[in-house]
C-alpha cells in the first residue's frame, strides 16, 4: 500500500497543511510519497524530503505547473495515481480544486475533509456543518481524500531523508492561463496558521471598531478573524472569514469579541483548544462552546483586556 500526497507549496516553501496531510497519511499507514508540482520548485521538493515518515518526493517541475492551475496538475496526478492505493491533500481551496477533478478522471468516488483514520478504507468526516460525523468506507481501488489540517497534528518537518525524483506527465492542457494575483498583506500570523486568534462579529458594530482588535492580537502575536456576518456587513474583507465558508482554524487559543456563534461560525473553529468569548448577551450560543465566557460590553472589556497584556 502506497500513498500519494499532493504538497502545498509555494514553490519556494511547504505550507504548513502538508505536515496535516502526512500525518493523516501515516495514520493510514504504508509507504508515503510526495508529489511536489511547480516550477523551480526545487526548494519546496527538498522541504518535503525532510518530513519524517517521507520515503520518496516526486518532483515535476514544469512552468505550467508555476501556479498550480487544476486544468494542469489534475491531470498529471491522474497520470501518477494510478499506481497508489491513496491519493491525499489537504482540504484548501487547491485541494478542493484539483481533487474533484482526480477524482472524476480516475473515475472513483471522493471522500472529502477528513478529520480522522479508522483503517485504510474508513475515515470520519464532519457533516451538517460539523454537528455530526460520518464514517465514510470506500471501496474504490483508489482512495481520494482530501483531509481538514485541524483534525491531525503536524508530521514532523525534519528527521526524514527521502529521495528525490524528477518525474513528468500531461503538462499545458490548454485550457486556462494564470493572469495575476493580489495577496493580502498582514504582519500578523496568517489565519489558518496562527497559535492565537482573535475575531470580531456583528457586534463589534463596524469596520472602525476592529482597532481594538487589532491592537490586542499585536499585544498577543495573535491573527485576526471575523464571522460571516461582520464581512458581509462590509466591516473587514472576505479573507478574514472564519466559518463553514470561510476558514477553519484550530489555534491554541480563540478569543470570540462580539460573536453571537451561529453554527456556520461555530463549524470553523470549535476544534479550537480553549476558547474565550466575550459578548454582552448572556444567551448567545458561543457561551455553549466557550471555555471561558464573559458576560460585558465587548467596548469596555477589550480595552481592558489590551491594557493588561
Amino acid at each position: 500500500m502506497t500513498i500519494l500526497v499532493i504538497a502545498e507549496h509555494t514553490n519556494a516553501a511547504l505550507a504548513a497543511a502538508t505536515l496535516n496531510t502526512v500525518a493523516a497519511a501515516q495514520k493510514i499507514g504504508g509507504d508515503i510519497h510526495v508529489l511536489v508540482a511547480g516550477a523551480n520548485a526545487g526548494a519546496a521538493a527538498d522541504a518535503a524530503a525532510k518530513i519524517a515518515g517521507v520515503a520518496k518526493v516526486l518532483l515535476a517541475d514544469n512552468a505550467a505547473y508555476a501556479n498550480q492551475l487544476p486544468e494542469n496538475v489534475a491531470p498529471l496526478v491522474a497520470e501518477l495515481g494510478k499506481g497508489y492505493s491513496h491519493i491525499l491533500a489537504a482540504a484548501t481551496s487547491n485541494g478542493k480544486n484539483i481533487l474533484p477533478r482526480v477524482a472524476a478522471a480516475l473515475d472513483v468516488d471522493q471522500i472529502s475533509e477528513i478529520i480522522a483514520v479508522e483503517s485504510a478504507d474508513t475515515f470520519k468526516r464532519p457533516i451538517y456543518a460539523g454537528n455530526a460525523i460520518a464514517t465514510v468506507q470506500s471501496s474504490a481501488a483508489i482512495k481520494v481524500i482530501t483531509v481538514r489540517s485541524t483534525g491531525f497534528d503536524a508530521a514532523a518537518a525534519e528527521g526524514g531523508s527521502a529521495a528525490v525524483e524528477a518525474v513528468s506527465g500531461p503538462a499545458d492542457a490548454g485550457k486556462s492561463a494564470f493572469v495575476g494575483e493580489e495577496l493580502a498583506k498582514s504582519d500578523r500570523p496568517e489565519l489558518t496558521a496562527a497559535k492565537i486568534v482573535v475575531s470580531g462579529g456583528r457586534g463589534m458594530g463596524n469596520g472602525d471598531n476592529f482597532k481594538h482588535l487589532y491592537a490586542l492580537a499585536d499585544k498577543l502575536g495573535a491573527a485576526v478573524g471575523a464571522s460571516r456576518a461582520a464581512v458581509d456587513a462590509g466591516f473587514v474583507p472576505n479573507d478574514m472569514q472564519v466559518g463553514q465558508t470561510g476558514k477553519i482554524v484550530a489555534p491554541q487559543l480563540y478569543i470570540a469579541v462580539g460573536i453571537s456563534g451561529a453554527i456556520q461560525h461555530l463549524a470553523g473553529m470549535k476544534d479550537s483548544k480553549v476558547i474565550v468569548a466575550i459578548n454582552k448577551d448572556e444567551e448567545a450560543p458561543i457561551f455553549q462552546v466557550a471555555d471561558y465566557g464573559l458576560v460585558a460590553d465587548l467596548f469596555e472589556a477589550v480595552p481592558e483586556l489590551e491594557k493588561s497584556v
